[in-house]
């Protein structure tokens, strides 16, 4: 039994489908080890002459202590063991949703001997240890629940298929290969054909090369994952809450052409190119004695401080103010930015000096320089009202937070998983460093161990059980 209660003797059950008040038709609980069976028949009523074989469907009612009460009509599926999601006798009730009649039947089913409250990822977690499931796919379970977006679903799957667990194993394969031939020159080199060491140094190399090249795309998929913060922050009336409606597509702003009507801090939830994006619009930031409004630009200070990418507004018909270079200077150091020129359907304004043609072609010279200036100081130029530059735009957005890769997406490794594939990197490094020196065998075996240790933790080969306790806990209960 681990420190934190999951023992593997006992049996567990959860409610596995969300439960909210007058939502859901059906709710799904679901129990797993040796007393499964025996506890879903201890608390129902099965009617004629049904049969509790393995991948039945059973139908019944589950009745209150006494055996006389009925709590709910309930669907009751069991799947034995091995051939079920943990490996265990698994199984589940399907009752009705909503609040009170899932959770009296789960107090009945927890009332049973030998039955506890499964714990976060538990299930999970048995279909790992009982050889159900490799590590990746169990992880990418997770994923594909809390997928906020269909790109994020399609990257979890493409784990669950099994893609991260066949690309792991293969890797680590080529590593054991080289680690063989050089073990067996350590103690037979004399009885051996002489080992081709610049061969084995190009293995090594390539094998280095495709893990960078997965801790890449899993910095890219951990945008698709978990998304960016952008915040959105301009002068007043330059068209934050515009550019919001534009890229969310609803009204979540008040759009007005006075100064500071946005006075609070407004989060939108939106998607582009797969990547979940939680925009921010901002408060405009000005010297104010509102009281309200000096509580936006606080929190609009505050948004610059967290977001992963800033946009920059400013009024392309006016230019690049000076006021517009101060809020430049407030963003802190680290935070992407994009200077993202507004307004591009209309005129600059250019105040002539007085009615002669002189100074109408002064300003229009003016008009012009300004143009360019502002031109010539937005990263991206487009019309919140209209839509042009709206693709631009997304583009940059994710190219500046490097979310947009030239070649598609297909795996993507977790964070545990991009940590394990440097380690392993950083040991085939060291290995290419002692064969560098010209050190004899047996040293370029240390380092090649400890990348193949890594390799074989991604896939769960050579875990310990606090690590899968660690690993597991951060899932949602009955999963």
């Amino acid at each position: 039994m681990s420190g934190n209660g999951r023992d593997p003797a006992l049996s567990i059950a959860a409610i596995a489908t969300a439960v909210a008040p007058g939502q859901g038709g059906i709710a799904v609980i679901r129990l797993s080890g040796p007393r499964a069976v025996s506890s879903v028949a201890a608390i129902t009523v099965i009617p004629g002459q049904q049969v509790w074989e393995s991948h039945r469907v059973l139908y019944g009612h589950v009745v209150a202590a006494g055996g006389v009460e009925r709590l709910d009509e309930v669907l009751v599926l069991v799947m034995l063991a091995p051939r079920s999601f943990t490996g265990e006798d698994v199984v589940e009730i399907h009752c009705h949703g909503g609040v009170i009649a899932v959770q009296q039947v789960l107090a009945r089913v927890l009332e049973q001997p030998g039955m506890r409250r499964a714990l976060p990822g538990e299930f999970s977690q048995r279909a790992v240890l009982n050889g159900r499931l490799d590590l990746t796919r169990a992880e990418a379970i997770g994923d594909l629940v809390g997928a906020r977006s269909q790109r994020a679903a399609q990257l979890a799957m493409a784990g669950l298929d099994g893609g991260i667990q066949k690309k792991m194993v293969v890797l680590r394969e080529r590593l054991l290969d080289q680690l063989s031939e050089l073990e067996a020159r350590v103690d037979f080199e004399e009885d051996l054909p002489p080992l081709n060491g610049e061969a084995l140094l190009q293995e090594l190399q390539a094998v280095r090369s495709e893990l960078g090249l997965l801790v890449a795309d899993g910095e890219r998929g951990s945008f698709v994952r978990h998304g960016l913060r952008v915040a959105l922050v301009g002068r007043p009336n330059v068209g934050k809450s515009s550019l919001l409606n534009l890229l969310s597509r609803r009204e979540r702003a008040i759009v007005t052409d006075l100064p500071g009507t946005t006075r609070d801090l407004l989060e939108s939830e939106i998607v582009l190119d797969g990547v979940p994006i939680t925009l921010l619009d901002t408060a405009g930031i000005r010297a104010t004695s509102d009281a309200v409004e000096q509580l936006g630009i606080a929190r609009s200070r505050e948004a610059l401080a967290s977001a992963d990418l800033v946009l920059l507004l400013f009024d392309l018909a006016h230019g690049w103010s000076e006021e517009d270079q101060d809020l430049f200077a407030l963003i802190p150091e680290g935070v992407p930015c994009l200077r993202v020129g507004n307004k591009a359907d209309l005129p600059l304004k250019a105040e002539p000096v007085d009615e002669s043609v002189t100074a109408s072609v002064t300003a229009s010279v003016t008009a012009s320089v300004a143009a360019s200036v502002a031109a010539s100081v937005a990263d991206v130029c487009l019309s919140a009202v209209t839509g042009e530059g709206e693709q631009a735009l997304v583009r940059a957005v994710l190219e500046r937070c490097g979310a947009l890769g030239e070649q598609p997406l297909l795996l993507a490794l977790n964070q545990r998983q991009s940590d394990l594939a440097v380690t392993a990197a950083e040991a085939l490094a060291r290995s290419e460093q002692v064969a560098a020196d010209g050190l004899p065998w047996d040293f370029w075996t240390i380092d090649l161990r400890q990348a193949i240790r890594s390799l074989g933790e991604i896939t769960g080969e050579q875990l310990t059980e606090s690590v899968l306790d660690r690993i597991f806990s951060r899932f949602c209960i009955g999963k």
